[in-house]
């Protein structure tokens, strides 16, 4: 999903979607994934994606409401009082600011509808794209990734667990905040990427959790030369839905591709 704003020079193409998994939908549920996309003034991009906790009675309203509030924490931040460039400090600050968002608002939203704030448990990897920067914010599984100019994928984030093995960190676990991976890459990007979990054994080489390039390659070529918005997502969920992907996994999925034109 994109929320337009002013355009700039060669800004970012982008194509997201999330789809249900064979499981939820043999089961009659409906995709916990979620992500938000929104391209800002001056060549900036945010994104966010989120994957509701398959326990969490909620799951989709909390991963809904996380990828909202981070993307919105920081549109609002860019827009009043944007770090500059190479304030590396600024830019771990705002992406920091909008886990502690995205939580707030998950934890609101559990009030509100008087249940515990695990009903809505969620992943959550918030992505700020520029020209010469790109950084993520993790709490969970999945990851996220920069393409930089010479083609090379550099891992901005990795799966993340809890203590024990199977075990995930979300939102609302404790002490997610202070133990998010938040990190910076620095160079000419020509893509990002940002992945949900279901995507993990195809999208990394799970020995070093470093991206899978033969996997990623077509898809920024494909991202690159998108000239139909709305034609693009369908064609990323067909792709999310085929035999391909579902030999591999049962789980819902969520790909967020941005790339620059050349």
């Amino acid at each position: 999903m994109e929320i337009a704003a002013p355009g700039v020079a060669r800004e970012w193409r982008v194509v997201a979607a999330s789809v249900a998994g064979s499981r939820h939908e043999r089961a009659g549920q409906p995709c916990q994934d979620a992500h938000l996309w929104r391209r800002l003034p001056d060549g900036v991009l945010v994104g966010a994606i989120a994957d509701g906790a398959g326990s969490a009675v909620h799951a989709e309203l909390g991963s809904a409401t996380a990828v909202a509030a981070a993307v919105e924490s920081v549109s609002r931040s860019v827009a009043n009082n944007p770090p500059p460039e190479g304030d590396d400090d600024g830019w771990k600050a705002l992406l920091s600011d909008a886990l502690r968002a995205a939580l707030a608002a998950v934890e609101k939203e559990a009030e509100t509808r008087q249940v515990p704030s695990r009903d809505l448990a969620t992943t959550l990897i918030v992505l700020v794209a520029l020209r010469s920067l790109v950084g993520a914010a993790q709490i969970g599984d999945g990851a996220a990734l920069v393409r930089s100019e010479d083609g090379n994928l550099i891992a901005l984030s990795r799966p993340a667990s809890g203590e024990h093995i199977n075990e995930t960190t979300f939102l609302v676990s404790p002490d997610a905040i202070d133990t998010a991976q938040v990190n910076l890459w620095r160079g000419h990007a020509s893509g990002v990427a940002a992945f949900s979990d279901g995507l993990q054994m195809l999208a990394l080489n799970m020995a070093d959790k470093t991206p899978h390039p033969p996997f990623f390659s077509p898809l920024f070529r494909f991202v690159a030369s998108i000239t139909d918005a709305d034609g693009a997502e369908n064609q990323l969920k067909t792709f999310l839905r085929s035999s391909r992907i579902a030999q591999r996994t049962d789980d819902d999925l969520t790909l967020m591709l941005a790339a620059l034109p050349d």
